[in-house]
């Protein structure tokens, strides 16, 4: 499987996301932690398998949240977080992460 790196910014929005959803309820917080280890996980099994977004970028849907992860496969061994985006959020907006 591959290594899974974070960027500090896509940590930032799921930190701040998870924040916003604590605050209305812990369990849909709860959830929405379960849903995004959940997509985590599924691109390190099979990483080429969800869609691309641009020629060097993949993401794939947070289920049950309006929230997708945004990803690239650096090489076989290292997919780079590079955004935890509300779908919708101004699109392309961490495109130069």
């Amino acid at each position: 499987m591959a290594e899974v790196l974070i960027l500090q910014a896509a940590d930032d929005e799921y930190v701040a996301a998870l924040q916003w959803y604590a605050e209305r309820s812990i369990a849909a917080a709860i959830g929405f932690e379960a849903a995004v280890a959940c997509a985590i996980d599924s691109i390190t099994v099979q990483p080429n398998w969800p869609p691309a977004c641009d020629e060097r970028h993949r993401f794939i849907i947070v289920r049950r949240y309006p929230f997708q992860v945004i990803y690239r496969i650096d090489d076989p061994a290292s997919i780079v977080v590079v955004a935890i985006a509300h779908c919708s959020r101004q699109p392309d907006y961490w495109r130069y992460r």
